[in-house]
């Protein structure tokens, strides 16, 4: 997984991040809660949707 990522706190204690994984040769987006074991979903980075707010 690339290094680029975006983590996310807040008071729940989860901890939330995002990265473009290029590893398998075609690239998906993956959000994972590092917190939680297997709580994660990907999609094709093609299909991944950017957050306007983030922008």
């Amino acid at each position: 997984m690339t290094q680029d990522h975006t983590l996310a706190r807040d008071n729940t204690g989860t901890e939330v991040m995002g990265a473009v994984d290029e590893a398998s040769g075609n690239p998906s987006y993956v959000i994972a809660d590092i917190s939680c074991d297997g709580a994660w979903l990907s999609a094709p980075e093609p299909d991944a949707v950017v957050p306007t707010e983030w922008c």
